[in-house]
């Protein structure tokens, strides 16, 4: 297994089917946390991971609290446009737990507090956006982590 791949409360269907599939790809497994702002059995989801949903290895958790609980003293980063240390300056480790809040706000602000020291970003060299597309976000700290590792 290469690396945990963590989607707080995500609301796009489209997105958390690509994920998937890059989860898939890259041999990670795939944790969603809820709420969600769709239901899984959602067609776009399906559609976005194509044949392969079926194949991933998938863990949900009920809330954040769930998540951090069943998850204590893992390797966390947490990606956010407001992360003080850039991406490729995590010290990647096979099995790290890779954490992206929802797309409409990112992650909450209590978790960012708690975890300054382990929050990056992915620059953005243009003033013209404010953010990236999470499945855009989540395949780039990914495969950099796989570069890394030569998995």
């Amino acid at each position: 297994m290469s690396y945990n791949i963590v989607l707080m409360n995500p609301e796009i269907p489209n997105n958390t089917g690509n994920i998937g599939r890059l989860s898939l790809a890259s041999g990670a497994t795939l944790h969603l946390v809820k709420p969600f702002g769709f239901e899984l059995s959602d067609k776009r989801v399906k559609r976005a991971g194509l044949d392969y949903w079926q194949f991933l290895d998938l863990k949900i958790y009920n809330s954040i609290e769930d998540f951090f609980e069943k998850n204590k003293g893992k390797k966390m980063a947490f990606f956010s446009s407001h992360g003080v240390n850039d991406f490729w300056d995590i010290p990647y480790e096979k099995d790290m737990f890779l954490i992206f809040g929802k797309e409409s706000s990112g992650l909450p602000d209590e978790i960012l507090e708690q975890n300054k020291e382990h929050c990056y970003r992915i620059p953005i060299l243009s003033d013209k956006i404010r953010s990236l597309n999470l499945a855009n976000a989540v395949s780039i700290a990914v495969y950099e982590g796989v570069r890394r590792l030569k998995m």
